[in-house]
């Protein structure tokens, strides 16, 4: 791996935190390189004092690989959540995505993942999908945005009140992702899914990962992100909808 990046995250801004509950931006991972290999590591810690004592950690780490036909990316995050008074609880994605190019402007995109969150007391959820990915602009230097329609198979696992509860689905995952680049030194990414069971289209899930960053000296940037994860079925007991906001420093070398 040719460049690293480590992520030290000074301060966060808790609105209320119920997990990401397995959300994350892979069009901000891409990165805009001529270099094959690219890949960051990234700590991030928390503690919030107010009325009650909220320790929150993150280790996050991805590697890319791309070509003129292949494209590869390999994401981990595993958090840790301690409320004062209540037991550890903790959460990890671990995924794996491969884009291979049909044309400039086509092509197919294919994802594995498997997840755990104590928090929405899902013990495992394991996904597999495949599909076209869209690319809808033509500005790279302005603006990029995209569209992806993909189907995928879902084995979940979560805790219920009556015990052990299996599923398995499959959903269709279409996203719409875009990011803009108003100057040199910042760039605002988002990504929309939209992921409803082909069986019955009432049982969906919708969720959002808007992440603003911008340079504030050489290497060193400033980010703030927003996810936002809606579930029309969650696990009982858990709210349907879950947000988080998060804000720290990134340093390059």
């Amino acid at each position: 791996m040719k460049k690293t990046a480590l992520y030290i995250i000074v301060f966060l801004i808790p609105i209320y935190i119920f997990g990401q509950g397995g959300i994350f931006n892979p069009e901000l991972l891409r990165q805009r390189t001529t270099k094959k290999w690219t890949g960051s590591v990234s700590l991030n810690i928390g503690l919030v004092k107010n009325t009650n004592k909220i320790f929150w950690a993150s280790n996050t780490d991805y590697l890319q690989y791309k070509d003129s036909i292949n494209y590869w990316l390999v994401y981990s995050n595993i958090s840790l959540q301690k409320l004062e008074g209540d037991p550890l609880v903790n959460s990890g994605i671990q995924h794996l995505r491969y884009n291979y190019t049909i044309t400039e402007k086509t092509k197919l995109e294919a994802f594995v993942q498997a997840q755990y969150d104590a928090v929405s007391q899902i013990d495992f959820r394991g996904l597999v999908g495949l599909g076209p990915r869209f690319k809808l602009s033509n500005r790279d230097s302005i603006y990029r945005i995209y569209l992806g329609t993909l189907v995928m198979y879902e084995h979940e696992k979560s805790a219920d009140i009556m015990g052990k509860k299996i599923h398995k689905d499959f959903r269709g995952s279409a996203y719409l992702s875009f990011s803009i680049y108003p100057i040199k030194t910042m760039t605002i990414a988002s990504t929309t899914f939209y992921q409803p069971n082909l069986k019955a289209f009432g049982d969906y899930r919708l969720s959002n990962n808007t992440t603003l960053e911008f340079e504030i000296l050489e290497k060193l940037s400033f980010t703030t992100s927003f996810n936002y994860n809606f579930d029309a079925y969650p696990v009982e007991g858990i709210p349907k909808a879950q947000y988080e906001l998060t804000n720290g420093l990134k340093y390059d070398f």
